[in-house]
């Protein structure tokens, strides 16, 4: 059997499972006719979702058969089945929202498609290093012109759609840093010096690289957006010691980040405020929504959501996400039990619906993901291509990371999405184009080998 074959059967899950979920919504909702017409009614129109979405995604099966007949056949599946266990958790949340992220899902399809089709080969890319990086820093920059979002300048506002840019910003600087350190990988390691026991690389060939990399990270403290903040620096990273295969840049890159977090963390009260949340989630004075939700509210009430799921969860539709209007206080906000479920609180909904098992099982998903973004590394021969798919596969990986751990309480809580799963336009389309990248150089690797 061909690798497009494996995919193809491949996909028949994923429409399954949103088939089987929007059934589950419908019945513990009660929303359609009882008896065995409502049955029926179920059946009907939950298939008939399943059958949309499967279709959408035969389109790009199609187009990935044609254009990359090599590509890796388990990426694109695996991402399909990330965004259907989305749209049915969405749709359990706000029945409009899941409408709109179905829209944003075939677009985002359709961006994957179009960046195929249109680069063919990713190593073009290379000319356009110093382009694409000024565009990233740009992007990052362009939220401070509007006004800013629970204290960060995380989108710009469009007519009535508002966009992220960090989440294309992250695809440039990494295009960026790959092709960079595949340049000068060999003068970082002949280059370095030791001084006091520790490597040092040289600054005339490091210092482009950490103007680029220093720029992206002020506009990002800049605009206040920590969780990007912690996802490019996690990147530049992972792809410096992919490049050099010295641990001693990444213990200073540690140094650094971890001294900058202090003094950032002293000065801007945005981040203190996080930080203070962290470390007091139940405080009784910052746990009523006195100046609207959010902050240390919003993640004691997550962890309380995620405690009451259990191990096996409260199945679909369980989760209580709001009080009945005459139970509410004296406030709107206390009506809401568990603010921003679609988005940054989505994993919350999750466990509370699915228990422990059910996140597990998500959680599995991202890893198989990010297992086959660094198999694709591992295949490719060019240093480019390697440092390509190491660096956004890392990324994706950070993202999860940074949104799982701070609803958990591992880290301090953050604005970032969980990638094909929470609510959002600019998340869905970046990440499809960071899917398609990866294709791209999986094919070529898989080809060569």
């Amino acid at each position: 059997m061909s690798a497009r074959t494996r995919e193809l059967f491949a996909l028949i899950p994923a429409a399954l499972l949103l088939s089987a979920g929007f059934a589950a919504i419908f019945l513990s909702r009660g929303d359609l006719l009882g008896g065995l017409h409502g049955t029926n009614q179920v059946s009907d129109v939950s298939l008939t979702y399943g059958g949309i979405f499967l279709g959408v995604c035969v389109g790009a099966h199609l187009v990935l058969r044609v254009a990359l007949p090599d590509a890796d056949p388990y990426l694109f599946p695996l991402v399909a089945l990330l965004a259907s266990f989305g749209l049915v958790e969405i749709y359990r949340i706000d029945a409009d929202l899941a409408r709109q992220q179905a829209t944003w899902f075939v677009i985002g399809v359709g961006a994957m498609a179009a960046t195929i089709v249109i680069l063919r080969d990713h190593g073009r890319l290379e000319r356009y290093r110093y382009t694409i990086a000024l565009a990233g820093i740009g992007l990052l920059l362009l939220p401070r012109l509007f006004t800013p979002t629970n204290g960060a300048y995380l989108a710009i506002q469009v007519g009535s759609i508002s966009i992220q840019p960090a989440e294309f910003a992250k695809i440039a600087i990494v295009v960026f840093l790959a092709s960079y350190l595949r340049d000068t990988r060999q003068v970082l390691v002949l280059g370095a010096r030791r001084v006091l026991g520790v490597t040092i690389p040289p600054l005339k060939h490091f210092g482009p690289l950490l103007l680029v990399w220093g720029t992206a990270m002020l506009l990002l403290f800049f605009i206040r957006d920590i969780g990007s903040s912690v996802m490019f620096f996690g990147g530049f990273l992972a792809m410096v010691y992919i490049a050099t295969d010295r641990l001693s840049f990444v213990v200073i890159g540690l140094l650094l980040f971890i001294g900058g977090a202090d003094l950032v963390a002293g000065h801007i009260g945005h981040i203190a405020d996080r930080v203070e949340a962290w470390h007091h989630p139940f405080l009784e004075s910052n746990f009523r929504p006195s100046n609207g939700v959010g902050g240390s509210y919003q993640l004691a009430q997550g962890l309380f959501a995620q405690a009451d799921g259990g191990i096996f969860g409260k199945g679909f539709g369980g989760a209580v996400l709001e009080l009945p209007k005459g139970q509410c206080g004296p406030t709107a906000q206390l009506c809401t039990l568990l603010p921003a479920p679609h988005t940054d609180f989505i994993y919350a909904v999750i466990v509370n619906e699915l228990g422990l098992i059910g996140a597990c099982g998500l959680l599995c998903v991202y890893l198989l993901v990010c297992q086959r973004g660094f198999k694709i590394a591992m295949l490719a021969r060019d240093s480019f291509s390697k440092l390509l798919a190491a660096g956004l596969t890392t990324v994706f990986a950070l993202q999860v990371f940074v949104i799982v751990g701070g609803v958990t309480k591992v880290i301090p809580l953050t604005g970032v999405t969980l990638p094909f799963v929470s609510y959002g336009g600019s998340s869905v389309l970046a990440n499809f184009v960071l899917l398609a990248l990866l294709l791209l150089v999986s094919n070529r690797a898989r080809r060569e080998a």
